[in-house]
């Protein structure tokens, strides 16, 4: 291109940033979508949901709310959240941990789409202490992986219960510096259910780790 004409195209202007996706809705939560744009409804039903509670499940049935935001303060209200837990006897199921029953139908993992105002939700069992690194244990918690537009990979976190003393002595939480403890510990609302917002960025940004 002659120096001239690379001139008037710069003159045109720069082309807009563009990030790829989210497509989190088509076949990952198509549920979540119909919250936020009802002419987008999907037929199908999703694989994994937001409710994880199964009939053979044992322990005390929880409800677990909450925002995501951006640096901004803005809710994101295409992000996708999934979860991992043990169950309320601190098992996994997983191959990895051979205290889980095989025929547990429990699994430990679920998946929430946010709605226009950027909330997911989830219906759970209360997860129990789980053994930690050097067989040390760790307060019962939930693992929490967030995707969403803009991001070229997926970010994590953990939920922690308040009033579990078994807090103090994590020895995951007890990495992290005592001021920024509270991002990573839910609130208990007056209806019993577990309130946990996500700040991706900004002020009162979530404490996340490398995985």
């Amino acid at each position: 291109m002659a120096g001239k004409d690379r001139e008037q195209e710069l003159d045109k202007g720069i082309t807009p940033s563009q990030t790829v996706g989210p497509f989190f809705a088509y076949g990952l939560a198509p549920k979540g979508r119909a919250q936020w744009d009802p002419n987008g409804t999907y037929s199908w039903k999703e694989t994994v949901g937001d409710n994880l509670v199964t009939p053979d499940a044992a322990g005390e049935k929880i409800r677990i709310e909450g925002c995501i935001r951006d640096g901004d303060g803005v809710p994101v209200n295409d992000a996708m959240i999934e979860i991992w837990q043990a169950d309320a006897q601190g098992r996994y199921a997983s191959k990895h941990d051979p205290r889980a029953p095989s025929n547990a139908k429990f699994r430990g993992f679920g998946r929430s789409a946010t709605n226009k105002e950027g909330v997911f939700g989830f219906e759970t069992i209360k997860p129990g202490a789980v053994p930690g690194p050097k067989g040390k244990p760790q307060a019962p918690h939930i693992v929490f992986c967030i995707f969403s537009r803009g991001m070229l990979r997926q970010i994590y976190t953990r939920m922690y219960f308040p009033d579990e003393a078994a807090n103090a002595s994590d020895p995951v939480l007890s990495l992290v510096p005592a001021d920024r403890r509270g991002t990573l510990i839910a609130k208990k609302e007056s209806n019993g259910s577990y309130r946990f917002d996500i700040r991706v960025q900004g002020e009162n940004e979530t404490v996340f780790f490398e995985v």
